[in-house]
């Protein structure tokens, strides 16, 4: 708040600036050093640049170095920087948070925010008593405001130190790291709260409070309507122009600057501004793409970096004293979120392993904690600077210890952020499921997102995140001094101009989708050769831990409605896909459900969306099943279950080959064949007992002797259906499909998905082909 106050005080402009370049400079080439090699032992980029302003830390009590490179004058520039890095990383932490996942489980992630942080508060209150008479400078009259400052310095938690750990170990897509990351963003929110509240209690600012909550409520209402025009212009653009951003920043810093003005901290305005900002559209990413680069990789390592900075360990560590007040915070902080963290995990069946994990990571500090003791705090009560140092070696040690355990943990417990749903079918219908859908080029998108939103037919019961990669062919550009004049005036890399126009009109059709169907669709980019980007695809699938990828055939459909290949390329990342990929495959191939106009016959229409699932049996086609069961619940889809058995009678293949061509087929005969694998029976057992019985989905059996029947059956329904979903293979050498692969042409759909992609059977339906996820390490691979 002093920063917004003393923001044009001094007259003194070159030497302070300059000096403050010099740190950041040291910060971040220090950083960088202790990145490299605490690297080597696992350390995330967090702890190696708090370690490097640690190690400068010392060097600013030099008199020489401290006059030229420390002047006193410095402060302000110092503060007035802090608080434009402050609001813009709060700001897109806001954007970038999964409201959504909060909302659905707001209940567990705030009694895990609430155990820690009451335990620390209660832990913090207790040794406030022995502190005030140990820091002898410590008014009476402040023994109150005292002891409220050292209860948040022990309870808070920093989010941004969070989510960087979590992105940095690779575990925030985990259960355990989104909890950790809302957990965290609940308890600083709470702990500013408070602050606030303390702060600005005595001298009762009831309406500036209701004033900023007007000032917020109506950046949020601006943004919105703001968004939704700038979306709507220039739809060629891939971004925002410099002024339509510049604005959007500006309306943030204005509405910062009054609510400090006010007396308040703008740390809350900030990240709820972003947090209720639209996701959908060309404004939110192009605020992602360009605050995402400078802040991670220039103001945070900076930001991490100043928190060392301002220790003065020598001094701490020369007093006796000294050091037992500050070794007595940082064990009360660790044992009290440890052990209230703990608690309320027992309480919610949470294994002990997250439970300690996610006690230490919400031990972590950052700059609120700097609040608290800082300037801000100085309104309601005066540090020494014995007092002030040892409240902030504290901070920086219980980060930097929690880090490392942190770190540790994250290496040694790779099983707790493995991903658990790597196939749908274990996974109860309740359950989220993450979809990575991948795209070569705009045409392959309409039907992508088609089948994707046919599993919402009931979003609230069968919840999913979806995400959307744009696979990119990295090729040689050339580019043509004549042609320079002709480029547009955009600060672009040339990394962005990889996708020429695809990207523009990929991002249209989602905006698009978005729009008509409410859903966000996260966006994701992979540039790379043929050769390697089936790696940046499993990569992706790990990093997300997704349930199941779906890619689009090598082929498309041409206006006479024959397939026609595409890119070899685009085969051989499919075929390493399905080979190495860490999940499920979905092979979709695009008829009939691409040419839906606006998705419309799945949410906006009356008509009803005919779909065919194919059981041979194994657990490609369990799997295809466990799929279909998520889009029954859509109003607008109308499923049916086909099991093909083989025939064990005369009297059976004779109704079927004279009689029976309009599949009046035999409704339910789970007896069992021989030939049928014992786990299928008991599935479908289980599955004609809780869908079938009570009318939820259609059921027949076609019994057929061997695969030139199978054709032929297929052949029968290729009307009557618009998708077919099928499983790949893992069917063994099954009756029903011998001498079907005699005529395969794409071994990697399985031979029944061979034959409904091929364009020599009258098939007119959209093809989904499902592969099981199975451990190629225990060799068990699709046939």
């Amino acid at each position: 708040m002093d920063a917004t106050h003393s923001m044009f005080c001094d007259n003194d402009l070159v030497n302070p600036l300059s000096s403050m370049g010099m740190q950041v400079s040291c910060i971040l080439v220090v950083s960088h050093f202790f990145n490299v090699v605490l690297r080597t032992v696992g350390q995330p980029g967090p702890i190696a640049q708090i370690l490097a302003g640690l190690v400068l830390g010392p060097m600013s009590h030099i008199d020489y170095i401290k006059a030229t490179f420390f002047p006193a004058s410095s402060i302000n520039y110092y503060e007035v920087v802090s608080f434009f890095c402050r609001i813009h990383f709060m700001f897109l932490f806001g954007l970038e948070m999964n409201f959504h996942y909060i909302m659905r489980y707001i209940r567990r992630v705030t009694i895990v925010a609430s155990g820690g942080a009451i335990m620390g508060a209660a832990f913090g209150l207790s040794v406030s008593f022995y502190l005030r008479h140990q820091l002898k400078t410590i008014e009476i009259a402040q023994w109150y405001y005292f002891s409220m400052i050292v209860m948040l310095v022990v309870s808070y938690t920093s989010s941004p130190m969070v989510i960087r750990l979590a992105a940095e170990l690779r575990f925030a897509a985990s259960d355990v790291g989104r909890i950790a990351v809302s957990s965290a963003l609940i308890t600083e929110m709470g702990c500013l709260v408070i602050f606030n509240v303390v702060v600005n209690a005595k001298d009762r600012h009831i309406f500036s409070g209701i004033g900023c909550i007007v000032v917020t409520a109506l950046v949020v209402l601006i943004n919105r309507y703001l968004a939704i025009w700038l979306n709507a212009r220039h739809r060629n653009q891939k971004y925002l122009k410099a002024p339509e951003l510049l604005f959007i920043l500006f309306l943030l810093l204005t509405s910062s600057m009054i609510i400090e003005i006010w007396g308040f901290n703008s740390i809350i305005n900030c990240f709820i501004i972003g947090l209720l900002f639209p996701r959908e559209g060309k404004t939110a990413r192009t605020l992602v793409h360009k605050l995402g680069y400078s802040i991670y990789n220039f103001i945070l390592p900076v930001y991490f970096g100043y928190l060392g900075l301002q220790c003065d360990l020598i001094n701490v560590f020369r007093s006796l004293e000294r050091t037992v007040n500050m070794a007595i915070l940082v064990l009360l902080s660790i044992g009290s979120k440890l052990g209230g963290t703990l608690i309320v995990c027992r309480y919610l069946q949470i294994p002990t392993s997250e439970g300690i994990f996610l006690g230490f990571i919400l031990n972590t500090r950052g700059y609120a904690d700097l609040l608290f003791i800082g300037a801000a705090a100085k309104q309601v009560i005066t540090f020494d600077t014995d007092a002030y140092n040892v409240l902030l070696v504290s901070m920086v040690l219980n980060t930097i210890i929690s880090g490392i355990i942190v770190a540790f943990l994250a290496r040694g417990e790779e099983k707790m952020f493995s991903n658990n749903h790597t196939a749908i079918e274990p996974m109860q219908e309740e359950d989220e499921l993450r979809i990575l859908a991948c795209v070569y080029d705009p045409r392959q998108v309409p039907s992508l997102l088609a089948t994707i939103l046919s599993l919402h037919g009931s979003s609230v019961a069968s919840p999913s995140t979806i995400y959307i990669m744009h696979l990119i062919e990295l090729v040689k550009k050339i580019k043509s001094n004549l042609l320079y004049h002709e480029k547009e005036d955009e600060d672009i890399s040339d990394d962005e101009d990889y996708g020429g126009n695809d990207v523009v009109e990929i991002n249209n059709a989602l905006d698009a989708f978005t729009t008509e169907t409410k859903l966000l669709v996260h966006q994701r980019r992979a540039v790379s050769s043929f050769t390697r980007l089936y790696e940046d695809v499993c990569n992706e699938v790990e990093d997300l831990q997704v349930s199941i990828v779906l890619i689009p055939f090598h082929k498309h459909q041409r206006i006479d409605g024959k397939l026609e290949s595409g890119k070899e390329g685009i085969r051989i990342t499919n075929q390493k896909v399905l080979r190495y990929a860490p999940c499920s495959v979905g092979v979709v191939i695009e008829r009939r459900l691409a040419k839906v106009p606006g998705f419309s016959q799945i949410i906006g229409s009356e008509s009803i969306l005919n779909v065919a699932t194919l059981f041979f049996g194994g657990p490609d086609d369990r799997e295809a099943i466990a799929w279909s069961l998520r889009i029954s619940r859509n109003s607008k889809v109308n499923l049916t279950i086909i099991r093909f058995l083989l025939s064990s009678s005369s009297s059976q293949s004779g109704q079927i080959e004279s009689g029976q061509s309009e599949d009046k087929e035999i409704l339910m005969s789970l007896s069992g064949e021989e030939t049928v694998n014992e786990i299928d029976n008991t599935f479908m057992v289980d599955f004609y007992n809780r869908y079938v019985t009570s009318g939820q989905i259609g059921y027949v059996e076609k019994f057929v002797k061997d695969g030139a029947q199978t054709v032929e059956s297929l052949k029968e329904m290729g009307d009557m259906y618009s998708l077919f979903i099928v499983g790949k293979g893992g069917r063994g050498q099954s009756s029903l499909t011998i001498g079907m692969s005699d005529w395969e042409e794409c071994p990697e759909l399985g031979t029944v998905g061979d034959v409904l992609a091929s364009s020599d059977y009258d098939i007119h339906g959209s093809v989904l082909v499902i592969q099981q996820h199975r451990d190629i390490k225990k060799g068990l691979l699709h046939d």
